[in-house]
C-alpha cells in the first residue's frame, strides 16, 4: 500500500492511498481458501470446488467486502502511523466510474482513493497559575428567604366570603359572556370562573372593572384584545362581556409557620425555610459559576492564538447563524432593527464560532492531559435529564441516542467541559468577592460582549438579560393566554 501525501497546506490535507491490484487479489485468494472448505455447491463435494469456479462466483462480492473494510478501517490507521487527529470525519473520495469500478474488483486495475481533512493543531499548553479571576459571591439573608416563601404561599392562599365591594387582591366568583359586535364568540362564555383581581390572568382591562363590584350586581364591561392575542379573529378587536357577579372572597393572611409548610408538603418552617434558602443559593451559584467560567475563558482566549478547523468553525457558525434567523424570525425583526447589516453580524457570528472552537480545542486538551473523564453514572444522568425534558417522548429519545453517531458526544461534551473548569478552578487563582443581589444578576456588558461577540451586543445583550431575567417567573398571563386560545377560551 503507497500513502501519498498530496496536500500540506495550514491544517488542511490531503492523502492519496493506492492498494496494488496484486495486492487485493491476494486477500481475496486467501479469503477464497478459507471459505473452499465451507462452501456448498450442488455438483461438487464438500472442498473439492474448483478455485478458478470459486473465484467466477465469489471473487466481486469479496473484493466488494474488501474495498467496504479498507475504506472503514484504512483511513484511521493511516492518521495513527502519521500522528495525527482529525478535526472531522475525514472526506473520502474514490472512483465513480463504472467501468474502472468492475476492473478493481476483478482485480485488473488498483484500488485507489484520497482522504481530505484537517487536522488539529498541536497545542501547547501554557502554566494555568497566573489566570486570576474574582468569585462574585451573595450571602442570602433571611428577609430573601421569607419573600420568596411568601410568593410561594401565594398557590396555598385561602379566600374567605365577604360582603363588601371587590378590591384589589379579592377573589370574584363570576359568570361571564362575551361578544364581538354583538355576537358572542367561541369561548367567550363560563359560568363559576373564578378571578384574583390583580393576577392579570384575563385581557388587560377585564380585571379593573371588576373592582367596586359586589355579588349579586350585574354589569356590561367593554375590552380591547391585544393585537398579538393568540386567536387570530379575536386579536385586536373590542368585545363587551355581559358579568354576573356570584361571590366575592377576601385573601386570608399569610403567615409562614408549621401550618403553611404542611400545606406545602413539609414537617415545618424551618424546613420551608432551608429547602428556599437552598434553591436561592443554587441559582445564585449558577450566576457566579457562569461569571468565573467567562472569565476563565476570555484569559484562556488571550493565551491561545491558533488557527482553527475551517469544517469545524463553519458548523459552528451554522448553528449559530440558524439560531439567529429563527429568533429574528420569531420575534418579526430584521437585522436593521439591531443596528446593524447580515453582512456585519456574519462576520461577527463568524468570529464567535471561531473563538469557541479555538477554545474548545483547548479545554479538551486541557482535560486530556490533566486525565479528565466523564463516568458511565454522568452519562446516565444527562440522558436522563433529557427524557424529563420531553414526557411521553421516552422511547423515541433512547432510541436517537442509540442509532444515532455522536448524539451521545452531544451528552458527553457539556460534563466534560464543566469538569475541565472544576480542574482548572483548583489550579488558578481565584479571589472570593461579597456582593449584592443586583451586582451579582447586572449583566457584564464588557464581558458579555467578549463572550457573545453580538452584532449589536448592547440592545441584544440587554433584551437576552431581561428574557432570561424573566424566565424563571415566566407571567401566568402569556402560558395562561396560549392555554386558553388552544381551548378557545377568551381569557
Amino acid at each position: 500500500m503507497q500513502v501519498i501525501e498530496t496536500l500540506a497546506e495550514g491544517l488542511k490535507r490531503e492523502i492519496k492511498v493506492v492498494i496494488p491490484a496484486k495486492d487485493m487479489e491476494a486477500q481475496m485468494n486467501e479469503r477464497l481458501e478459507d471459505a473452499k472448505g465451507r462452501v456448498r455447491i450442488n455438483g461438487f463435494r464438500p472442498g473439492k470446488v474448483p478455485f478458478a469456479h470459486l473465484k467466477k462466483m465469489y471473487g466481486k462480492s469479496i473484493m466488494a467486502e474488501l474495498v467496504n473494510e479498507i475504506i472503514r478501517d484504512r483511513p484511521s490507521a493511516i492518521l495513527s502511523e502519521r500522528g495525527e487527529k482529525s478535526a472531522t470525519q475525514p472526506e473520502i473520495v474514490m472512483t465513480e466510474d463504472q467501468a474502472e469500478a468492475e476492473k478493481i474488483l476483478a482485480a485488473e486495475a488498483d484500488f485507489e482513493f484520497t482522504l481530505s481533512y484537517e487536522v488539529i493543531p498541536a497545542i501547547t499548553l501554557k502554566d494555568a497559575s497566573g489566570i486570576a479571576v474574582t468569585r462574585e459571591v451573595v450571602e442570602v439573608d433571611a428577609s430573601e428567604v421569607d419573600e420568596q416563601i411568601l410568593k410561594i404561599a401565594e398557590s396555598a392562599r385561602t379566600y374567605e366570603t365577604k360582603k363588601g365591594k371587590a378590591a384589589d387582591g379579592d377573589r370574584v366568583t363570576i359568570d361571564y359572556l362575551g361578544k364581538v359586535d354583538g355576537e358572542a364568540f367561541d369561548g367567550g362564555k363560563d359560568e363559576d370562573a373564578e378571578l384574583v383581581i390583580g393576577s392579570n390572568r384575563f385581557i388587560p382591562g377585564f380585571e379593573e372593572q371588576l373592582i367596586g363590584l359586589k355579588a349579586g350586581d350585574e354589569k356590561v364591561i367593554t375590552v380591547t384584545f391585544p393585537a398579538d392575542y393568540p386567536a387570530e379573529n379575536l386579536a385586536g378587536k373590542e368585545a363587551t362581556f355581559d358579568i354576573n357577579v356570584k361571590e366575592v372572597a377576601a385573601a386570608a393572611d399569610v403567615e409562614i409557620n408549621d401550618d403553611l409548610a404542611k400545606k406545602l408538603g413539609l414537617e415545618s418552617a424551618d424546613k420551608l425555610r432551608e429547602i428556599v434558602r437552598g434553591q436561592i443559593e443554587s441559582q445564585y451559584g449558577s450566576v457566579t459559576r457562569q461569571k468565573v467560567k467567562r472569565q476563565i475563558l476570555d484569559q484562556l482566549d488571550e493565551m491561545y492564538k491558533f488557527d482553527s478547523p475551517e469544517r469545524l468553525v463553519d458548523a459552528e457558525f451554522e448553528n449559530i447563524w440558524r439560531q439567529i434567523n429563527t429568533d429574528l424570525q420569531q420575534s418579526g425583526k430584521t437585522f436593521a432593527d439591531e443596528d446593524t447589516t447580515e453582512e456585519a453580524a456574519r462576520e461577527e457570528y463568524r468570529k464567535l464560532a471561531e473563538r469557541r472552537v479555538r477554545l474548545g480545542l483547548v479545554l479538551s486538551e486541557i482535560g486530556e492531559k490533566a486525565g479528565v473523564q466523564v463516568t458511565d453514572e454522568e452519562m446516565q444522568q444527562s440522558l436522563y435529564q433529557q427524557l424529563r425534558q420531553f414526557p411521553g417522548q421516552e422511547k423515541q429519545i433512547l432510541e436517537y441516542f442509540q442509532k444515532t453517531p455522536g448524539a451521545a458526544a452531544s451528552l458527553r461534551a457539556p460534563i466534560f467541559e464543566e469538569k475541565v473548569v472544576d480542574h482548572l478552578l483548583s489550579e488558578i487563582k481565584v479571589t472570593d468577592k461579597a456582593v449584592s443581589k443586583d451586582e451579582l444578576m447586572a449583566e457584564d456588558e464588557e464581558g458579555s460582549e467578549k463572550e457573545t461577540k453580538k452584532a449589536a451586543p448592547k440592545k441584544k445583550a440587554a433584551a437576552k438579560a431581561e428574557a432570561a431575567d424573566g424566565e424563571e417567573a415566566a407571567p401566568k398571563k402569556k402560558a395562561a393566554a396560549k392555554k386558553k386560545a388552544a381551548e378557545g377560551d377568551a381569557e
